[in-house]
Parts: C-alpha cells; structure tokens; sequence
C-alpha cells in the first residue's frame, strides 16, 4: 500500500469533513496562496480577500477532490488564480462604471485624423479576425475579449490548453502584424 502524503492525508480527512485537518492544509499552504494572489493582483488587501476565497472555495469543493498529486497546492493555486481573475473582472467592471459617471481622463476635444485612424485600424483588425479559422476566431473572442484563462477556454472548445495557448499567441502575432501593418500605411 502507498504511503500518503501529508497533504494527501489532510486532504481526505478534510473532505470528509475534518475542520482541523482542513486547517492544517490552511496553514501549510497559506502564504504561497496569498503570494500567488498577490503577485496578480498587486494589492495586499485584495491578496487577503483572494486567500479567504480561495480557502472557502476549497473547503466547497474538497469532497469531490480526488488528490492526483503528492500535494494540494497546485489545486489551490488554481482555485486562486480563478478568484483573482474574477477580482480583476470587479475591477474593471468597477472602473467602467466610475469613469461612465465623469471621466477626466477624455480630451476637451477630439481629433479627426485621430478618429479616422482608430477607425481603420479596427476596421484592419476586424478584416484580419475574418479570415481566421472559426476556432481561432473562438480563442481569440473567449481569451482576448471576453477574458477567459488558457484552461477555461479549452474547456469551453473542447480542446487542450495547449491548443489555446499555441493558437492565441499564433492569432496575437498575425494581429500585432496587421495592426503595424496598418499603421504604416
């Protein structure tokens, strides 16, 4: 018979329910949580935030966990991940409806030409995006516009990360390429 590791250990004694062995896992694996949310987000007190969620999302979802690894951190990491971006989406959705209020940041004026190139340019974009395989168009919309992570995505397509991630940053070179393509003209 195997021998369980630590994590493994607390991890089944906390989905079945055990509070200390659940805080145990909580004080292992508490700091490198916190950094992880920290290192997205920036900001210590959303990092805090980020931790407590990630752990009461874990303490959810610890039953149906079936622990492949030696240790539960890689699962909380992504847990946390998920939580930040969420927080990041709260943002700039809070963002958006500040600035819709007043937003000083808009010039006095506007530029034509300014306008007229912004314009092309999307227009450009756009023509670009239209000629690209359907699932490409897919990736980009769910990652590049709608804010979806690697993994999420592929979950939503029914392909691998890998097949996101190499045909995103594929999509975002023919992009940058037609965006300086149409800038030079």
């Amino acid at each position: 018979m195997p021998v369980q590791t630590s994590d493994q250990r607390w991890a089944a004694q906390a989905a079945a329910g055990d509070e200390s062995a659940f805080r145990e896992l909580y004080r292992l694996h508490v700091r490198p949580v916190y950094w992880i949310a920290h290192g997205i987000l920036g900001s210590p007190a959303d990092a805090e935030d980020v931790t407590q969620e990630t752990f009461v999302t874990a303490w959810r979802k610890l039953p149906d966990l079936e622990l492949r690894g030696e240790s539960i951190l890689p699962w909380l990491a992504t847990i946390c991940r998920f939580q930040a971006a969420n927080r990041l989406r709260q943002r700039l959705r809070d963002r958006a409806h500040t600035t819709e209020a007043v937003d000083d940041t808009l010039p006095s004026t506007i530029s034509v030409e300014e306008q007229v190139i912004t314009a092309a340019m999307a227009a450009r974009i756009a023509a670009e995006v239209g000629t690209m395989s359907d699932l490409d168009r897919e990736i980009f919309r769910l990652c590049a516009a709608e804010g979806y992570a690697y993994q999420a995505a592929a979950d939503e397509l029914g392909v691998s990360h890998a097949i996101v991630r190499n045909r995103l940053s594929r999509v975002r070179t023919r992009l940058r390429g037609a965006v300086k393509e149409a800038s030079d003209a």
